[in-house]
């Protein structure tokens, strides 16, 4: 049997997808299957797919006919297109052959537009996406719904496994309060207060705005805990401005290559966001034992079960009051801990995620793999 040629194909790429696809090319590589993979250049650079044993063909983010053809050739002789995200599927439509080369779409998170006429263009691109797979697999079961309201014609749960956080380690590699997490604590002047961590893009929707006016109220705690920030993006100098303006105990890390030692070296994790499907951060915290303090949005309730606490997305005084009450409740916290560690051994592995890719690939391709 001649041996199985795929394409995996990125568009912009959240870390959580560029992490998924050099983990799963990987996997792939490691079957016998051959496996290109399709990214603008500077995500060859970051994740080093041709070190997973993947072929990599550099194609810009952008749907001009240079780019569609540049994707068309790389796809001239796959057995099988998979395409992460919205923008990766359109654009793998536009140069796949029709009815010749299956598709396959993992919708790894929404996307969010403002005004009437981005909404409504937004919509278009998520019908457009999915009804030309074959095959979506949803990362979690409420895009795997709208999948099916966009029109899919197969929409199935896809809940996809990832490497942690930069700086992390396998479990059982060190616990929180050891040496390097020490450190970590130290740079960040948090020694003898509370250290609350939150990572993700300064954007709109991940929710710092509701952050900072939750730390507000923490000013009059004794010690003061610490917020501090792991991410870049366009609100990096309005939320500095609120932090100068306000004397807020928050600092802005920006980013850094050493988030998971930070994760494991907090207090607490907090997830603000407007949206999650399954978090980076989220999984990182509850594999480490962190307590985390999440939205209640998207799949968050999904992913990590009765292992956090949750709180409305927006709600400031909710958010506020959930940390207060989990830094004066070290046995609250300790209960978390172990929960959260219960939860992450029931999510899938690296492992189940690629049997579960390639069983959908042979259901496509009609061969054993």
């Amino acid at each position: 049997m001649t041996q199985l040629r795929t394409v995996q194909v990125l568009g912009g790429g959240s870390a959580g997808s560029s992490a998924h696809v050099r983990s799963l090319a990987a996997g792939l590589v490691a079957r016998g299957v051959r496996v290109t993979v399709c990214a603008p250049a500077e995500l060859g650079q970051e994740y080093d797919f041709p070190g997973a044993g993947a072929d990599f063909v550099p194609v810009p983010r952008r749907s001009d006919p240079l780019a569609v053809g540049a994707l068309r050739g790389a796809c001239a002789e796959a057995d099988l297109v998979h395409a992460h995200g919205l923008n990766a599927a359109v654009r793998s439509a536009m140069a796949l052959p029709a009815q010749r080369v299956p598709l396959v779409v993992t919708w790894h998170t929404r996307a969010y537009a403002q005004g009437a006429a981005r909404a409504q263009w937004l919509r278009f691109m998520e019908r457009r996406a999915v009804r030309a797979a074959a095959v979506v697999l949803g990362t979690s079961s409420e895009l795997v719904d709208r999948a099916r309201r966009r029109g899919a014609r197969d929409a199935r749960l896809g809940p996809v496994s990832v490497p942690g956080l930069p700086g992390s380690r396998g479990p059982g590699c060190g616990a929180p309060g050891d040496a390097e997490e020490e450190k970590a604590r130290a740079e960040l002047g948090a020694v003898d207060r509370p250290l609350v961590v939150s990572v993700g893009a300064l954007e709109p929707h991940r929710g710092y705005g509701t952050l900072l006016d939750a730390s507000r109220r923490w000013l009059g705690h004794d010690p003061v805990p610490l917020v501090a920030v792991v991410g870049e993006g366009q609100r990096r100098a309005a939320l500095q401005q609120r932090i100068d303006t306000e004397d807020l105990p928050v600092r802005l890390l920006g980013e850094r290559d050493d988030a998971g030692v930070l994760l494991a070296a907090a207090d607490l994790a907090v997830l603000p966001s407007r949206w999650e499907a399954r978090s980076l951060v989220a999984q990182e915290a509850l594999r480490r034992g962190v307590p985390l303090v999440a939205t209640a949005v998207g799949g968050v309730p999904e992913l990590v079960g009765g292992a956090a606490e949750l709180v409305p997305y927006g709600d400031a005084v909710a958010l506020a009051q959930a940390v207060s009450g989990l830094l004066a409740d070290p046995a609250r916290r300790a209960e978390l801990a172990e929960a959260g560690r219960r939860q992450a051994s029931t999510w899938p592995t690296e492992d189940d995620t690629i049997a579960q890719v390639l069983s959908v690939y042979d259901e496509l391709c009609g061969r054993g793999i």
